[in-house]
């Protein structure tokens, strides 16, 4: 592994951060929130179009850039760090996802509807405590397929045109379905959530009858496994950014804010919060880039699932504790009025909060990793 960025990674980056800093400020994102869609679709446009992130993994055989988690990472830890609101972590855990189906017509009319700038989001769970699939059964007969049931937090799935549906069928294999969100019988609505940074919806299916060639993959458990293993990377990306932008904003305010004739920066006790929070997110980080270089090699064939299983717990529980104590320490340096609605720091510690229960807390990852040292599976 090279644990140096390239030049191009570094540019790549670089012009994340730019572009976001252009459409992603503070009252963009209370604009995003406030608005049904949950995020501004011309800037989801311009992102497809202008940066083309959502074919940043895709091959170039199918007309994509065919880059690495390294970069997709890079660019979510970007977007973390302005809390941006737009459909890209669901985008790409849509394509991940994709990627690792046997190749179709369908596959690959799918992929090209994302380079295009259509989302596709993925319904995986039935969200209880251990994130397991199941939540939606599929009854299979030679002609058709009858799927029912519901799924919970699905990234942006109200706003998708397109889902992609795990479901258990009669010999409790897991498959996967691809349907248009006005396909009878679907219902995808929006949830409240106590983070509004990031739209979470519910798919409901009252007995949806589909063709079987709507099944992208049959007994695919194990590989929906992995790829929910690169979505707690990605995700922790968005914590790590998080993290540093929690630690940014709130050393930015105490050299401003004044006690006793003196700005609380002074003071050795603020201080060693800082330093804290220093500490906690470049171990995050570090974690990160670690994970991700995994997560290539996953792709690659050169990393097993057991490794990137690793990789996963082990940064999910990291950045996790990080974003959460970053900005639930940035409230309490910000006093009182942190929590407030006039302070962002309150929008990064809702999603903190949120972000660090999904797909698993941290002590779960740790529970894992554990397992992992002492039974040796």
């Amino acid at each position: 592994m090279n644990f140096r960025f390239s030049d191009e990674q570094r540019m790549i980056f670089d012009t994340a951060s730019a572009f976001l800093a252009e459409v992603s400020d503070s009252a963009a994102t209370r604009a995003a929130m406030a608005s049904d869609a949950g995020f501004n679709p011309d800037v989801w446009q311009r992102l497809c179009n202008e940066m083309f992130w959502q074919g940043l993994l895709i091959p170039e055989d199918e007309g994509g850039l065919e880059l690495g988690h390294v970069e997709m990472v890079g660019v979510l830890e970007k977007a973390g760090e302005r809390l941006f609101s737009a459909p890209l972590y669901s985008t790409v855990l849509a394509t991940t996802l994709l990627l690792r189906m046997p190749a179709s017509d369908t596959r690959s009319a799918l992929l090209a509807r994302i380079l295009a700038g259509e989302q596709v989001a993925v319904a995986h769970t039935r969200g209880d405590r251990d994130w397991a699939t199941g939540g939606i059964t599929a009854s299979v007969t030679q002609d058709r397929v009858t799927l029912k049931g519901s799924s919970r937090f699905v990234s942006f799935g109200h706003s998708a045109e397109v889902l992609l549906i795990c479901a258990h069928d009669n010999e409790q294999q897991l498959n996967v379905y691809g349907l248009e969100r006005e396909h009878p019988g679907l219902c995808c609505e929006r949830l409240a959530t106590m983070d509004q940074t990031r739209a979470m919806a519910q798919l409901t299916l009252s007995d949806v009858t589909v063709e079987p060639s709507a099944c992208l993959g049959t007994d695919v458990e194990h590989v929906v496994e992995d790829v929910l293993n690169v979505a707690r990377i990605l995700v922790a990306a968005d914590q790590v950014g998080g993290a540093q932008a929690a630690l940014d904003i709130s050393v930015d305010y105490v050299k401003e804010r004044q006690q006793f004739g003196r700005t609380i920066a002074s003071y050795q006790a603020i201080k060693h919060k800082a330093a804290d929070m220093m500490t906690k997110v470049e171990g995050a980080r570090s974690l990160l880039y670690y994970a991700a270089c995994i997560a290539d090699e996953w792709r690659a064939g050169y990393a097993d699932s057991a490794t990137l299983a690793e990789a996963a717990a082990m940064v999910s529980a990291s950045a996790g504790e990080a974003y959460f104590f970053n900005a639930g320490t940035g409230i309490q340096l910000h006093g009182g009025v942190g929590i407030t609605e006039e302070y962002d720091i309150q929008l990064y510690f809702k999603r903190a909060r949120a972000t660090e229960s999904y797909l698993g807390s941290p002590a779960d990852h740790r529970e894992h990793i554990a397992r992992l040292l002492l039974d040796g599976d």
